[in-house]
């Protein structure tokens, strides 16, 4: 099954000050969509970018905006997010009592919606959303700040969702049969070698940040992560 990988480059390591700027360069380098870290304060111990940044960022570029609200009640704040251009929200599995309903609001609204889960979650938690999603985000750092190391032993949690998904028939957007391949992104310490042990394992939408922003050259940078699957 042709399994393309994507490259979905985290905002959250470049310059905030010029933040249009950044997203117009990660643009031309041929990133594939813009990965936009929503932070509370309160579910992770960081803050990061509102609504208004959103729409800053979205009036600068013609890219995916792929959000990752790592916050709680994340159903609150899905139309403020939606109504200043994004594209996909990803929320987490630990940050509500409502996954199925929010997953279905975001749907509802005609955007693409993702859940994501922390590296300690167990895998046992995952099948049965996968019907009801986009994309699943298996989170290979602990989520709330960039720059952070791998975490191998999220390998494991990879390998079993891309297996679920062979076993079950379910490709994109959790369609049973699809022959388009379900997406399972990766975030957290992805460069060169960590992102070849993802696509191995399964992931085919990766997240990186720090080692891209840190490269002499960000087009040089996308293009070693997408040979990563070659």
């Amino acid at each position: 099954m042709n399994n393309p990988i994507r490259i979905n480059p985290s905002i959250l390591s470049g310059d905030f000050g010029r933040l249009a700027d950044e997203a117009k360069r990660l643009e031309q380098a041929g990133a594939d969509a813009i990965h936009v870290d929503i932070m509370d304060g309160h579910f992770v111990p960081n803050l990061t970018f509102g609504p208004k940044a959103v729409g800053a960022i979205n009036r600068a570029t013609n890219l995916f905006l792929d959000l990752h609200l790592m916050m709680y009640n994340p159903y609150d704040y899905v139309e403020a997010f939606l109504s200043e251009g994004a594209d996909r929200i990803t929320f987490h599995f630990e940050a509500t009592e409502d996954v199925e309903e929010t997953l279905s609001f975001i749907r509802r609204c005609g955007k693409e919606a993702g859940l994501a889960f922390r590296p300690e979650t167990s895998f046992s938690m995952i099948p049965r959303y996968l019907y009801q999603c986009d994309l699943v985000l298996l989170m290979t750092v602990s989520p709330g700040f960039g720059g952070q190391t791998f975490l191998p032993e999220v390998l494991e949690k990879i390998r079993q969702t891309r297996d679920y998904c062979e076993q079950n028939r379910i490709g994109a957007g959790g369609k049973e049969g699809s022959p388009i391949p379900f997406q399972i992104q990766v975030d957290g310490g992805i460069n060169p070698k960590t992102a070849r042990q993802c696509v191995e394992a399964g992931a085919n939408v990766l997240v990186s940040g720090h080692y891209l922003f840190e490269s002499a050259s960000l087009s040089d940078g996308i293009r070693a992560l997408r040979e990563s699957g070659s």
